[in-house]
């Protein structure tokens, strides 16, 4: 089954867009060959994704310029807001499904699901959003810096967060 050109374009920025969190470690910070074990992964809460979200990096940091990998872990029945990342995003299913749209209003009758091993891409500034039906893992790597822009500054959690 060939992936539709909507899914390959738009799906690896959205979630891409996840990231980010100054807690976690560069495993590449001292240049040395690494190899990560699955079982292995800290998966710490993310901060600039709605509650629920887990992530794990991988390689670099996404927040600086340079190659970074993360892996998010997102739960049964997720959603991701409206938003856009300011780097084009490449998303590599793991586990689970991974539906996602191109727009600005969450709509979860438009869009492509993304089965596990689907892989797409999602250009840089496109406004899209997403969502899980049973827990999923995907993968995110690119070029950064890294970063998320909600379509409704009420949908970021960090500023949310804050107000409260």
């Amino acid at each position: 089954m060939t992936p539709s050109p909507a899914l390959t374009f738009y799906f690896p920025l959205v979630l891409a867009c996840l990231v980010a969190s100054p807690a976690c470690a560069d495993p590449t910070a001292h240049g040395e060959h690494i190899m990560v074990e699955a079982d292995k992964l800290v998966w710490k809460d993310n901060p600039t994704l709605p509650p629920g979200a887990k992530i794990a990096i991988i390689e670099g940091n996404p927040r600086e310029a340079g190659l970074f990998a993360f892996r998010l872990k997102l739960p049964a029945g997720y959603r991701i807001p409206p938003h856009e990342h300011p780097v084009t995003g490449h998303v590599t299913v793991l586990a689970g499904t991974f539906h996602i749209a191109v727009g600005e209003r969450f709509d979860a009758a438009s869009g492509d699901a993304v089965p596990s091993g689907g892989y797409s891409l999602m250009p840089a500034n496109t406004r899209h959003y997403a969502w899980t039906d049973g827990e999923t893992i995907i993968q995110i790597h690119g070029l950064g810096p890294w970063g998320i822009k909600y379509v409704n500054a009420t949908d970021d959690p960090r500023t949310t967060a804050s107000a409260r």
